[in-house]
């Protein structure tokens, strides 16, 4: 019988030709399991956070002398990624974002709702610097109204130059249309304080990215990993996320330091 080729062979036996082959499987690396038991004790702290983050807090909070490959290497091997969204190309609107060169040139601001249980909803109204990304103001009321978001400029004025009337140059705040921002009452208080006001062009949040992107933090790290009974639990907490994120969370646009250690930074530099 003369001799058959493997195509021929499979082609008779109805097979693919990939099936007879050896398959030869990759070892899975040998991971270090203090690492692994250091990365799951964040993870269990920290469930949002991608393996970038998770390295920085391993490597500028506790010290561990790591890269991110092995970071990664870890969540890929224990299936320990954060799910991500799926993106889908949209169209952009031509304008300028709520970038700034230097603290205080710009401010963002906004305002979003939290679940406080029994309560109902409460409104947290928050002030960031464009350029070292600190809340340097926030009001968590039960009421949205312009009052609050005043009270939230207030603060970000006496946070930063001591006074509700600064001296010299002042601040950018940028804020979307919305009725608060455009009423007499805070557009009276922005003139009041010195802050000039910019809005930017209807249903174009990506122009305001800055304070849009933080509010999903909060409610990532905080906000929906609890179930509020009440708006005094909701305020300690909301109140303890904002200090530590001024103080101790890993920003990846400033390096994997904290707003407060950036901003510090800087000013010695200069």
């Amino acid at each position: 019988m003369p001799e058959l080729s493997e195509r021929q062979a499979c082609r008779i036996l109805h097979v693919a030709r990939s099936r007879p082959r050896r398959q030869v499987r990759a070892l899975a690396p040998v991971l270090d399991e203090l690492l692994v038991a250091r990365i799951n004790s964040l993870i269990h702290e920290h469930p949002t956070f991608g393996y970038r983050r998770i390295w920085a807090m391993l490597r500028f909070r506790q010290g561990v002398r790591v890269n991110r490959k092995a970071v990664y290497r870890v969540l890929e091997q224990k299936r320990w990624f954060v799910h991500q969204r799926t993106w889908t190309p949209r169209p952009r609107v031509h304008g300028k974002r709520s970038q700034a060169e230097q603290s205080n040139q710009r401010w963002a601001m906004d305002m979003t709702h939290v679940p406080c249980g029994g309560d109902g909803w409460a409104h947290l109204a928050a002030v960031i610097d464009c350029h070292d990304r600190e809340v340097i103001g926030y009001e968590f009321a039960l009421r949205g109204r312009a009052k609050e978001a005043e009270r939230a400029i207030e603060e970000a004025c006496i946070a930063r130059f001591g006074t509700l009337r600064p001296e010299g140059p002042t601040p950018l705040l940028r804020s979307d249309n919305g009725l608060i921002f455009q009423s007499r009452r805070f557009r009276a208080a922005c003139r009041d304080y010195r802050l000039r006001q910019e809005f930017i062009t209807p249903y174009t949040p990506e122009q305001n990215g800055l304070v849009e992107r933080f509010f999903r933090s909060p409610k990532e790290e905080c906000v929906w990993q609890r179930n509020f009974e009440s708006f005094a639990e909701a305020r300690a907490a909301i109140a303890r996320w904002i200090d530590w994120y001024n103080d101790g969370r890993p920003h990846q646009a400033l390096g994997y330091r904290s707003p407060r250690e950036y901003r510090a930074e800087v000013s010695r530099v200069a």
